[in-house]
């Protein structure tokens, strides 16, 4: 009869709810079952959730780079120039000594380089374990070391054998948070909009190191470097635990059918909104929607039965794919080089700019390191303007090879003019450093987020959810390796050859290697857009 069916959905019904949330209660955070639950006990739509991601995920990773900032503010104070020492500015012991900046480069190289290590290992860390869980402990740990680094001011601490494994212990817990915060943006967005949806959000590299230059270079003027370290470190500390108690890694966990699960989007039934703490809720709003794709939006209306409510089984038991499988997806190998010399490029600005405006005559005048530090964050406002414009380009023209290679090239001789005519005035100065940042951080963000997303949800992984935090480590790790050379071979150079002229042919190189690199792909791109 109609009764007897009725009360068998119901119960049905039921079942599914409370499967839910026994499948939900050991990786849901406390933080949101709590707004859950003075939401009357309905769950929040997609929507929000993907807001809520997106702010959190961008808190993260504004403070990872906020604790990488302060070593290049700190630099000229820590090995000042005869002029500095004329006025009574001795340095800090070992750095003050006459190879001071190898010793400088030796710390970058020392961070940068556990950094890259760590980050192949990381990113099949985290796709074997609750990122959530895995993106706090880096980032307490994080923020533990880079105190450390700076209560060195406090304990009188002159030693490599102190600051080395300090830097070491802090670049493998760094290591933690791209692969997570990638990976997990990429589970809660499609591919459409991909692109400027995370250029946008990936502002939060230049916010972090403009807040951590900002904290720095008001340190200093208390003539205080030790607590530009303690302050950023206190911070990310603190935000990790904000982080463990509300990010939501997958919208399988909250309820919600994937992006990338397009079964979800044809079977499952919906759980009402006055079901009791996590369940779904209909998808509301249109702000978020009306970036993402199609299927993004037939997802907002989620289903915990049929294949949404298996789809949740089956992440959670499916293993994470290996280096090699993840070596095997078209592009991995070819974005990865490239992004190891535009890395190289993009991490000499930002280990070396302050130092390198302080050192260098603007307008007949010279700097102290604080305005230094405070002009060299122009770079990044740039650097912001740089990643959204890519993404943006990049969504248009459905060609993320091409865009690359563009900026790539552009920045040549961009830099070229920074260098040659960037002392004439302090405008010329900040209009071509601005320029310049938006050349060298459009590509190198585009590839960090936008392509590595893309390659990490790649069709010929056949739905497999845990790659993608692998292919961000490798594609990320690798460049990270040009991250740490480069900022090493710009304290070798300039303090060996005493001419930073040197230093830019490096920069001109790794750009122009970074370009041919793409070629392959560009070529592709360009055969698909004139055949359509």
């Amino acid at each position: 009869s109609a009764s007897s069916s009725d009360e068998e959905e119901e119960e049905e019904e039921e079942e599914r709810v409370l499967e839910t949330e026994r499948m939900m209660k050991k990786n849901f955070p406390v933080g949101t079952r709590y707004l859950i639950n003075r939401n009357g006990g309905k769950n929040f739509s997609i929507e929000k959730y993907r807001w809520s991601v997106l702010g959190l995920t961008f808190l993260s990773y504004t403070m990872y780079h906020a604790t990488r900032k302060p070593p290049s503010i700190v630099k000229s104070v820590l090995n000042p120039d005869s002029t500095q020492r004329e006025l009574g500015r001795d340095g800090w012991e070992p750095f003050s000594g006459p190879d001071g900046n190898s010793l400088l480069g030796s710390i970058d190289v020392s961070f940068l380089a556990a950094y890259s290590i760590g980050m192949f290992f990381s990113g099949h860390i985290g796709d074997s374990m609750d990122l959530r869980k895995f993106l706090t402990i880096g980032m307490i740990g994080s923020g533990f070391f880079v105190c450390l680094f700076g209560m060195a001011y406090f304990w009188d601490i002159h030693s490599m054998y102190y600051f080395v494994p300090v830097q070491i212990m802090a670049g493998v817990f760094q290591s933690t948070g791209w692969p997570s915060v990638v990976s997990v943006v990429g589970n809660w967005f499609g591919k459409s909009k991909r692109g400027l949806i995370m250029g946008i959000w990936n502002a939060h590299t230049s916010v972090g190191n403009i807040l951590g230059s900002l904290i720095a270079a008001r340190c200093l003027r208390d003539s205080n470097w030790g607590m530009s370290f303690i302050i950023p470190g206190i911070l990310m500390a603190v935000s990790g635990l904000f982080i463990n108690l509300f990010l939501v890694v997958d919208p399988e966990d909250a309820g919600h059918a994937s992006p990338h699960d397009t079964s979800s989007h044809q079977e499952g039934g919906d759980i009402s909104e006055d079901r009791i703490a996590l369940t779904s809720a209909a998808g509301g709003g249109e702000s978020m929607s009306s970036m993402a794709s199609s299927d993004d939006e037939r997802a907002s209306t989620p289903g915990l039965g049929g294949s949404s409510r298996s789809g949740f089984v089956e992440r959670h038991q499916s293993e994470a794919v290996g280096f090699r499988a993840a070596l095997r997806i078209p592009g991995v190998v070819t974005f990865s080089l490239c992004l190891f010399f535009t890395k190289l490029v993009a991490y000499t600005f930002l280990y070396w700019l302050p130092f390198y405006i302080e050192r260098t005559e603007i307008g007949g005048e010279y700097l102290s390191a604080a305005k230094a530090g405070e002009l060299s964050t122009l770079f990044d406002i740039g650097g912001v303007v740089g990643g959204i414009l890519a993404g943006y380009l990049s969504d248009k023209y459905n060609a993320r090879s091409m865009v690359s290679a563009g900026f790539v090239y552009a920045s040549i001789p961009v830099l070229y003019l920074y260098r040659e005519y960037g002392s004439l005035s302090m405008n010329v100065n900040i209009g071509f450093m601005m320029l310049a940042g938006v050349l060298v951080n459009g590509p190198y963000a585009l590839i960090t987020t936008a392509v590595s997303a893309d390659l990490g949800t790649h069709e010929s992984l056949k739905g497999n959810a845990k790659a993608l935090a692998t292919v961000t480590a490798i594609i990320d790790g690798t460049g990270s390796i040009g991250a740490a050379i480069g900022p090493m071979l710009t304290g070798y150079i300039s303090s060996r050859t005493n001419d930073w002229n040197n230093v830019f042919y490096m920069l001109y190189t790794a750009d122009l290697v970074a370009g041919l690199l793409l070629t392959r792909l560009v070529l592709k791109e360009i055969r698909t857009m004139v055949a359509l």
